[in-house]
């Protein structure tokens, strides 16, 4: 194998697989990327089983081949290497050589024979759709994913068709604490049908955000047999899907609407990023004190000190105290692109919404602290 690429798009390919590649593996394999020669192309492709990624690249191809290498490392190798252009070249002992102007690198490798497969059925039926939809759904939801790994079923965001909205996909994403959902108008075209909705895990979610942030214009996304599978000009992933069933999130939509408060976006993000300078791991809340025209904020931490600030609001129905998260509070306004803010605060133990003042297409739900 031997083919001269550009550097920076041998860079950038490089840096698509670090997501992917398993850091901690009982297969060594999994740790290195594919690197294979294709029509005048080079093809990488990486795969820790549950998540793969076929991308290629233009390059100049002397010798047909391929090798697997570690993908750490030829990363940094590509990172470091000046000049444009990198010279790579196979010998038959699998040690691959990188030249470029004067910097020459030399990296032993694995053959490519035991490499898992990373091919796509052929029955995946692709849907078109705009990027930029994807990536919306994504970062006005992620935030809410679990992390606790013994709920399986939240530890990513889960996706959803409106059976009497024909046409409008959800997203909906939680952590027992909080709840966001976005819905989303994807046309009246023939669009992505999901007889049932599909859990994208964690890790998924973030290297489809990857792709999404790196790619204009359209993508295919296409789900089969417990994979989605998104395309562009350049680049497949696919990913396996939690097997198993979400739970019913509509039950934890509050019937009934909360004491309502509106207020600047920028000025109420500010105001919430002071208080969390006193929060810990131990203490994250911010007590909410409501009164005529204003809400009080108060942040008081033992290990660190104390905060107050408050924020001009319009809109009031009684004096009210609530305590909450300040990052919740943060996350959910931060995935807001409105000026204005809507905040519907619970009485009691009752959860607060936060949604946009001018429409209804994103909301998050989060439940009070214990005051």
């Amino acid at each position: 194998m031997e083919f001269k690429i550009k550097r920076s798009i041998f860079l950038d390919g490089m840096q698509k697989t670090l997501g992917i590649v398993e850091k901690k593996t009982t297969m060594p394999i999994l740790n290195n990327v594919l690197i294979r020669t294709d029509q005048g192309k080079i093809k990488i492709v990486a795969t820790d089983r549950e998540i793969g990624l076929v991308a290629d690249y233009e390059a100049q191809i002397l010798q047909d081949g391929d090798i697997t290498l570690s993908a750490r490392k030829i990363y940094e190798m590509i990172r470091e290497i000046q000049g444009e252009t990198i010279h790579v070249q196979k010998n038959d002992q699998c040690v691959v050589t990188l030249k470029s102007q004067k910097s020459v690198y030399k990296i032993p490798g694995i053959p490519a024979d035991d490499f898992p497969n990373v091919a796509v059925d052929q029955d995946v039926k692709f849907y078109r759709m705009k990027g930029e939809i994807l990536k919306n759904l994504i970062l006005k939801t992620s935030f809410s994913m679990s992390t606790d790994e013994i709920r399986k079923n939240l530890n990513g965001i889960f996706l959803d068709m409106e059976p009497d909205k024909p046409g409008v996909i959800k997203a909906v994403a939680t952590d027992g604490h909080r709840l966001a959902m976005v819905s989303v108008y994807l046309g009246d075209k023939e669009t992505l049908k999901l007889e049932k909705g599909i859990i994208i895990p964690r890790k998924g979610v973030s290297e489809i955000r990857k792709l999404v942030e790196s790619e204009h214009g359209d993508i295919w996304i296409g789900v089969h047999q417990g994979m989605c599978v998104l395309k562009t000009d350049h680049t497949m992933l696919k990913v396996s899907l939690i097997d198993a069933d979400y739970p019913d999130y509509r039950r934890v939509i509050p019937a009934e609407k909360g004491t309502s408060i509106q207020f600047d976006r920028d000025a109420a993000l500010h105001a919430l990023r002071r208080m969390s300078v006193i929060s810990s791991e131990r203490y994250s809340g911010v007590i909410i004190k409501l009164m005529e025209g204003k809400i009080i904020l108060n942040s008081t931490n033992p290990d660190v000190g104390e905060a107050n600030d408050e924020i001009e609001v319009t809109g009031r129905g009684g004096d009210l105290e609530v305590g909450y998260n300040v990052n919740y509070l943060i996350d959910a306004i931060e995935a807001i692109d409105d000026k204005n803010v809507v905040f519907e605060i619970g009485a009691g133990m009752k959860p607060g919404v936060v949604h946009p003042a001018e429409n209804d297409q994103f909301f998050c739900i989060i439940m009070p602290l214990r005051i």
